[in-house]
């Protein structure tokens, strides 16, 4: 029986290839990926997908667990103004398919996405992008707070050729860099594909160089590991990680959207001056200093020499202040107060005391707590106000709101109580 069972086996493994090789290359993803595996049956019989929110969601809490206890026992001091450049492998190994469509298709995605959601939670902040191809750095933007700028300049750049130099690429990135004010928070993120390194001198000597200038460099490698990129990110105090899927690299470039925290006793402080510029009228017409030529419409006078410039935030190129608007400054001001862990409620019976006093339902969507079978749904609950949140709302609590919706509703303005008295 049981080589009959290893004959059938083997004759369906022949079957399959066989079906593989006369399909399309639009389908052969699909029978890779064998979808049909993510699904269950519930109990209707009907397939759904599988629920992965709950693993999601165990991956974020240790994440945030991770994060608080390595604050608490240090004096943690966050940059709101960082020098940031994305520095992307476009070698021969870019074209490596991998990664599908291929390594260079994916890095050029989510390096769209990452730059998004680094403006967003970092509005006075910028970034430059350089790209390694033909064992040359090449400067694709200079530091600047335009996402579609960069965006733009990526997506036109798509192309993976030669070797590549990770010293060229610190050398050009420590050249631009080094020009930062002293308050800037220096960093480089390396998105490197390649397995080796085509240097034209000692790339340690680099390494100390970046090291002293104080440029914290991270890399996500696409391949294996590497000594060289691992013995930089200790040297500069980055990160290192290589990526196994796309999932995985996706979640390893937003790691690095937050600013990283930096030991209070080695941060410098200092006093710096932003200048808060008018929107010009609608229908206006100036010279852009920016893109030095002239333009119609809506724009923004710097208030210390009277340039025009395009957008916010930025700094005018003509006197150097610093621009931004209200809504920047105090948008980045919720990493300097994080909103503390909520704790997990344990899975006990729907009759619990403490549910019944503040209601079955989520305080933030209002939806239910209480599944199928009288079984309460996994949640959270705050410290301080004691509300209780589901999973979804505590993910949107602490990465995009940064603010609780209970403790919000308890503080009132002395005014308004003064006034229903």
């Amino acid at each position: 029986m049981s080589n009959q069972r290893k004959r059938s086996n083997e004759e369906r493994e022949e079957e399959d290839d066989e079906d593989a090789e006369g399909i399309g290359e639009w389908e052969r993803a699909y029978v890779d990926d064998r979808s049909w595996e993510e699904l269950q049956e519930d109990e209707s019989g009907l397939l759904r997908p599988i629920d992965n929110s709950a693993i999601y969601h165990a991956q974020y809490r240790r994440r945030l667990r991770m994060l608080s206890a390595a604050a608490a026992g240090t004096r943690i001091q966050k940059g709101l103004i960082r020098y940031l450049y994305i520095v992307i492998d476009f070698s021969r190994a870019a074209a490596e398919m991998d990664f599908r469509p291929s390594r260079m298709a994916i890095m050029a995605k989510h390096v769209e996405a990452f730059i998004r959601e680094f403006f967003d939670q970092n509005p006075l902040s910028q970034i430059g992008l350089v790209s390694i191809k033909n064992g040359v750095a090449h400067t694709l933007t200079d530091l600047g707070g335009s996402p579609e700028t960069h965006i733009k300049a990526l997506m036109g750049k798509l192309e993976a050729l030669g070797d590549s130099s990770l010293q060229n690429a610190l050398e050009l990135v420590h050249e631009h860099l080094n020009q930062v004010p002293s308050y800037g928070h220096r960093e480089v993120l390396i998105l490197y594909s390649a397995l080796c390194t085509c240097d034209p001198g000692d790339i340690m000597e680099t390494i100390q160089k970046c090291k002293k200038s104080k440029l914290r460099c991270s890399v996500i490698g696409l391949s294996a590991e590497m000594f060289i990129c691992k013995h930089l990110c200790q040297e500069t105090g980055g990160l290192y990680s290589v990526a196994v899927d796309e999932v995985h690299l996706k979640d390893l470039l937003l790691e690095h959207a937050p600013p990283p925290p930096a030991i209070a006793e080695f941060a410098i402080a200092n006093l710096i001056k932003m200048g808060f510029p008018q929107r010009a009228a609608e229908g206006s017409m100036a010279i852009c200093s920016c893109h030095k030529e002239v333009k119609i419409g809506a724009g923004y006078m710097c208030p210390r020499c009277k340039a025009r410039v395009c957008d916010l935030p930025t700094e005018c190129t003509i006197c150097g202040l610093t621009l931004v608007s209200s809504p920047h400054l105090a948008r980045s001001y919720h990493h300097l107060f994080p909103i503390a862990p909520f704790d997990e409620v344990p899975a006990l019976s729907s009759l619990n005391d403490n549910r019944r006093k503040l209601g079955k339902s989520c305080f933030g969507c209002q939806q239910s707590l209480i599944g199928a079978g009288n079984k309460p749904v996994p949640c959270v609950t705050c410290r301080k106000c004691k509300h209780y949140f589901c999973l979804d709302c505590d993910i949107y609590i602490h990465e995009s709101l940064h603010n609780c919706p209970g403790c919000e509703s308890i503080h009132r303005p002395k005014s308004v109580s003064l006034m229903e008295e």
